[in-house]
C-alpha cells in the first residue's frame, strides 16, 4: 500500500508528532497520590490568630483549633501534618502557586473564592461580631451604625469585604488580629469586626479593656481550600471529616477551644 507522502515527509511529520508528543504536559497527578507519596500533607495557616492557629507561649509549637483539625484530617488520611505560617493577606495566592497543599486556617466559603478553589464540606460555622472598648458609651446594632466612624478588619478577609460594602465607614485593615485589638484598645478605630468564635476566646484571655459587641451578620461556613482538578483528595477529605465527625472527635475539639460545638450548623 503506498503511503501518501514521500519517504523524507513522513519521517519528518513522524518527527514533528513525536516532539509535539513530548512537549505536551503531561496529566497531574491527582493531590491525593502526591501527598501519600511523600508522607506529608502541607497545610498553610496565619499562626497568629488564636485560637484557631497561633503560636503557644511556653511552647514555641503551633497550637489551636485548626492545628487540632488539620492533624485529625492528616491521621485519616495516613499522612503527616507539615504546617506552613503565612501571613493571611498572601495566603490564597500562595495556595494557587502551589506553594503548600491546601490552607486549613478558618477560609470562609464564598462564591467568589469557589471560582478559584475547591473546598472541603465546612468544618467550622460562626458569625461575624463587632469587638468595642470596655468604656464604649455608644451602642453599634450593625454595621450602618459604624458610618463616619473607623473599623478594624484582618487584611483580605471576609470581615473587610464586609465593612467594605458598607459606604462611609472608614476600613483600617490589618496583617494580624493582634495589632488590630491593640489600636482598637488605645482609641485609634472605633470598632473591630471578627469572628465570633474569637470574640469570646479573647474576652477570656486577653488583659485588653475591650468587650463583644453585636453579631451584625450572616453565620459563615469555614472549609479547607486547595486547588481544583484534585477529585480523589476532595472526597479523602471530606470521608475524613465525615469519620471525626463521626466519632466525636471533631466536637471534642470544638468544645476544647470555644466551650461549644461550633462544627454544625446552627
Amino acid at each position: 500500500m503506498h503511503s501518501r507522502f514521500p519517504n523524507t515527509t513522513r519521517r519528518a511529520l513522524l518527527l514533528t508528532l513525536a516532539l509535539a508528543a513530548v512537549a505536551l504536559p503531561a496529566r497531574a497527578a491527582d493531590l491525593l497520590d502526591s501527598v501519600r507519596a511523600r508522607g506529608t500533607l502541607r497545610i498553610a495557616l496565619e499562626g497568629t490568630y488564636p485560637p484557631f492557629n497561633f503560636k503557644d507561649a511556653k511552647t514555641g509549637q503551633l497550637s489551636g483549633y485548626d492545628v487540632d483539625v488539620a492533624k485529625l484530617v492528616c491521621a485519616r488520611l495516613g499522612v503527616k501534618p507539615e504546617f506552613v505560617t503565612t501571613e493571611w493577606a498572601a495566603i490564597l495566592a500562595g495556595l494557587g502557586a502551589g506553594k503548600y497543599d491546601v490552607i486549613i486556617s478558618q477560609v470562609g466559603i464564598t462564591p467568589r473564592r469557589q471560582q478559584a478553589f475547591d473546598f472541603s464540606q465546612p468544618y467550622t460555622y460562626s458569625a461575624p461580631q463587632l469587638i468595642v472598648r470596655r468604656n464604649e458609651g455608644t451602642t453599634y446594632n450593625k454595621l450602618a451604625d459604624l458610618k463616619g466612624r473607623k473599623v478594624g478588619v484582618g487584611q483580605g478577609s471576609v470581615f473587610e469585604q464586609q465593612v467594605r460594602a458598607v459606604p462611609g465607614i472608614e476600613v483600617k485593615s490589618y496583617p494580624a488580629a493582634p495589632e488590630n485589638l491593640q489600636d482598637l484598645a488605645f482609641g485609634r478605630i472605633d470598632a473591630a469586626l471578627n469572628d465570633s468564635l474569637m470574640v469570646a476566646y479573647l474576652l477570656k484571655n486577653s488583659q485588653l479593656p475591650i468587650r463583644a459587641g453585636a453579631r451584625v451578620g450572616d453565620v459563615e461556613r469555614m472549609g479547607i481550600a486547595f486547588r481544583k482538578g484534585n477529585p480523589k483528595f476532595h472526597a479523602a477529605v471530606d470521608k475524613a471529616l465525615d469519620a471525626v465527625r463521626a466519632d466525636g472527635s471533631l466536637k471534642q475539639v470544638s468544645i476544647k477551644w470555644f466551650g461549644v460545638d461550633a462544627t454544625r450548623a446552627p
